[in-house]
């Protein structure tokens, strides 16, 4: 496996290169095309985004790692209730959405409503730049985190707003517990869920 494909800890250092990173890796996926309709801004605004949730909400609280051209933030079980944005942040993605942040509370409130309750770790998201698909990445950072989740012997769950990449979550063990629609005719969601591995099996 190449160096580059080595997952590492991202830290705060890094939030530009992941924004700039998630954003391309999210320019295509349903749901932020839909957050983010305008074409011609909406690679900037994902780099708002993402650096705004990474900085002030999951490097803080969850485990952030990278490659060199992909990211993934994690968030364990007893950190649930913690990796939640506080009321700055709200108004930071209050600002980045603008007129489109009533339909992303809607969105955020209804995905609360499917969260499960028994304790497990989150995938809150993954995504690697298109140029480097392929190269084993996002593959990279999901062994990495799912081993650390199996570590615990937690579950591992996950929301997919791209219904190309379930199989890939399937290939790792995922299975889709539910598949709902987001307010205002927004588009679908798939919830997904996998149970902890003996970490013999790898």
């Amino acid at each position: 496996m190449p160096i580059t494909n080595t997952p590492k800890a991202a830290t705060l250092d890094d939030a530009p290169l992941i924004g700039r990173t998630l954003a391309r890796a999210f320019g295509d996926d349903p749901m932020m095309r839909w957050f983010f309709p305008d074409e011609a801004s909406r690679e900037a605004s994902l780099g708002r985004y993402f650096s705004t949730i990474f900085t002030r909400q999951y490097v803080q609280h969850g485990v952030c790692e990278r490659t060199e051209a992909a990211a993934a933030f994690w968030v364990p079980a007893e950190a649930q209730e913690k990796a939640v944005p506080d009321a700055d942040t709200i108004q930071e993605l209050r600002n980045i959405l603008g007129d489109r942040a009533e339909l992303f509370g809607s969105a955020v409130e209804m995905a609360a409503q499917h969260t499960p309750q028994e304790p497990h770790w989150s995938l809150a998201l993954i995504g690697a730049d298109p140029a480097a698909q392929g190269q084993g990445q996002g593959a990279a950072l999901l062994r990495s985190g799912l081993a650390q989740a199996d570590a615990t012997g937690q579950p591992v769950y996950l929301e997919s707003s791209k219904e190309s990449n379930l199989p890939v979550y399937e290939h790792f063990g995922f299975t889709v517990r539910e598949e709902f629609r987001l307010p205002g005719e927004g588009p679908v969601l798939w919830s997904m869920w996998r149970e902890p591995r003996p970490l013999a099996d790898g």
